[in-house]
């Protein structure tokens, strides 16, 4: 099946690998920025537009891909109304705007993972919410929504990845902070990575994008939420081991200084819905995700 799909925060970290594979899959990419400047490799069309103000006036589209939006966890604690307001008012500007049409797009929208309370066991999509920051409230806010529109007629579905790796992802995460941290290290220097003991769930950017795509290339969904996840958790101290094979060096010792607080020591997503539903699996290993990262990262560091 052939789409005509917008793609909200195309020039983003997930919004690029999005772009490319849906036009690998031969969907036509209508792309929609904050930046009329942006490249993004298999886009056909760009629009401009800050979807905090309105939703632009694009190309009629089959469905919408929604990834634009404030989503780091850090700084959240920072600029909690910044994070509520805004990211709701981007969900509000675009599913008013398709209220106005008589065949309206399906709406695959991302939320998170880290709405979920802390659980010893796999999480799936019929697990307890919490709210562990602003930018979990705000996720949790667009839901709501979501499930408002879906009652006014709208064909909405919700998207909750857990943590996501690869090629292009911005600093304030692990894989590329550590990155930032090795560079120009010393042998014998302590790395100041402080505790990497929490154990996550990390899936590559390209599978990630692919099941968002399976959501919108889907004619029937089953079922309104679905989890992205590869339902195995690694420590932050098996990652800093991936990165420094993938770099051809020796894991150095940690230092006293810390990326980010510690706070539930374990968490796996269960991805069984969407697995049984769509068929999607993660093509990526682990090991491959963070050669992508660190390949990218190499390229992008400015030259001595």
């Amino acid at each position: 099946m052939t789409l005509r799909l917008a793609i909200t925060g195309v020039d983003g970290f997930v919004g690029r690998h999005v772009a490319q594979i849906a036009a690998e899959r031969g969907h036509h990419v209508v792309g929609v920025t904050r930046s009329a400047d942006a490249t993004v490799a298999g886009v056909a069309e760009l629009v401009e537009a800050d979807l905090t103000e309105q939703w632009p006036r694009t190309p009629p589209v089959d469905a919408i891909v929604h990834l634009a939006g404030l989503a780091a966890v850090g700084p959240s604690f920072d600029e909690p109304v910044r994070y509520i307001v805004e990211n709701a008012a981007m969900t509000a500007h675009l599913c008013e705007a398709l209220l106005r049409h008589d065949e309206p797009a399906r709406v695959v929208a991302a939320s998170t993972g880290a709405i979920y309370a802390p659980s010893d066991e796999p999480i799936d999509e019929t697990a307890t919410l919490a709210y562990a920051s602003p930018y979990a409230v705000s996720k949790g806010t667009v839901e709501h929504l979501l499930s408002y529109y879906r009652g006014r007629g709208l064909d909405t579905v919700v998207a909750r990845p857990f943590n996501h790796i690869g090629a292009g992802q911005s600093p304030g995460f692990l894989v590329p902070d550590l990155l930032e941290h090795l560079d120009g290290l010393g042998d014998e220097e302590p790395l100041p990575a402080g505790n990497l003991d929490a154990e996550r769930d990390y899936t590559d950017v390209r599978d990630v994008a692919t099941a968002y795509l399976l959501l919108a290339e889907a004619p029937v969904l089953a079922h309104d939420v679905y989890n992205v996840a590869s339902g195995r958790a690694r420590s932050g101290h098996e990652v800093l081991a991936a990165i420094c094979a993938a770099l051809g060096r020796s894991v150095p010792e940690l230092g006293t200084g810390e990326l980010r607080p510690l706070d539930m020591p374990r968490v796996v997503g269960d991805a069984t819905r969407l697995r049984d539903e769509l068929d999607w699996a993660p093509a990526h290993d682990f090991a491959d995700s963070i050669a992508a990262a660190v390949s990218a990262h190499a390229g992008v560091r400015p030259s001595a």
